[in-house]
């Protein structure tokens, strides 16, 4: 049944048209880098993608240039973070100016398709805005968003756009599940570096009880005083492309904890939102391998204890993926 709808979507997207009534593609703008990964592994050549945040630079300080301005009066779909970031309130206000005329989303139009928001447990329990596309679930809820904006834009490329984010999603769900069920310890934890790595090991059911920095305007916690609660945890996880002194300090925790470091990207680039996911929650795995659980490798290329494939246009999904069994 499941191989006979993907079949039917594929046949959908090969057969019909791409874009608009003038022939151009949409214009999708993202905030981050990040997220243009999500929506062009999501639509491929049916849209134009543009991010205006450059890596590297602290998007919490940001400003919209004039130029950008002008592309995002032209664009049809803005894609945000949730809209915390201050470039994506000035866009948030250029709409209400009619300067934008397109679809800027927001927290709210992803939460119509499942999106979440994870807790700050070290930090008042509030919201945890940063981070939020390392979740995968919460990957396909922008992206659906993205489909949904874009169908009411141009409703005649609806089959376009649904075909699209399907192939997607289940690429995206057969990566995650495969993962998830790899994960089969219980009371799992990890101190983490930065708020966004809560969205790149909580899904996997690994709960965080530290960070290192609680929030954009906190300080740094010493690492002396991380300790009890490192020792108590199964893994440290960071980022090897953030600040050095913040690097130093969760190499420096994990070594005196006792407890293995995974390393995860936060911020890329020109690379497919499923290869950094892989990357990711594979690093995150290796680690816990460190914990005392037995590994036992599943083989790359589309077979093994769990198939990461969908067959699409003969394209066959796989990934080199460890599972946990407890002894």
């Amino acid at each position: 049944m499941k191989a006979g709808f993907v079949l039917l979507i594929l046949m959908i997207s090969l057969l019909l048209p791409f874009a608009g009534a003038s022939g151009e593609k949409p214009l999708v703008v993202t905030s981050i880098a990040p997220l243009a990964s999500i929506v062009k592994e999501a639509f491929g050549d049916s849209v134009e993608v543009v991010y205006l945040i450059p890596p590297g630079v602290d998007p919490h300080e940001y400003q919209l240039t004039a130029r950008q301005v002008e592309m995002l009066g032209r664009a049809d779909v803005i894609v945000t973070t949730g809209g915390h970031l201050p470039a994506e309130q000035r866009m948030v206000g250029l709409q209400g100016e009619s300067i934008i005329k397109g679809k800027v989303l927001l927290i709210r139009d992803y939460q119509k398709f499942g999106f979440r928001y994870m807790k700050e447990h070290w930090y008042r329990e509030k919201n945890n805005p940063h981070g939020i596309w390392l979740d995968p679930y919460n990957a396909i809820a922008i992206a659906e968003a993205v489909k949904d904006a874009l169908t009411a834009r141009y409703p005649d490329n609806a089959a376009i756009y649904g075909a699209e984010f399907e192939k997607f999603r289940i690429r995206v769900e057969s990566i995650a599940e495969a993962y998830r069920k790899a994960v089969t310890g219980s009371g799992l934890k990890a101190v983490i570096q930065m708020p966004p790595d809560q969205y790149a090991v909580e899904w996997l059911g690994i709960n965080v009880s530290a960070s290192i920095k609680p929030e954009e305007e906190v300080p740094a916690v010493g690492v002396d005083e991380l300790i009890g609660i490192a020792e108590n945890a199964t893994l440290i996880v960071y980022s090897s492309t953030s600040p050095e002194q913040l690097k130093k300090a969760a190499l420096e925790l994990s070594a005196k904890s006792g407890k293995p470091a995974a390393d995860i990207t936060v911020f890329w680039k020109d690379r497919p939102y499923t290869e950094v996911l892989e990357e990711n929650t594979a690093g995150i795995i290796k680690a816990l391998s460190g914990c005392g659980e037995r590994i036992i490798p599943v083989r790359s290329g589309g077979w093994g204890a769990y198939i990461l494939a969908s067959l699409l246009v003969g394209i066959v999904l796989g990934a080199a993926v460890g599972f946990i069994i407890k002894g």
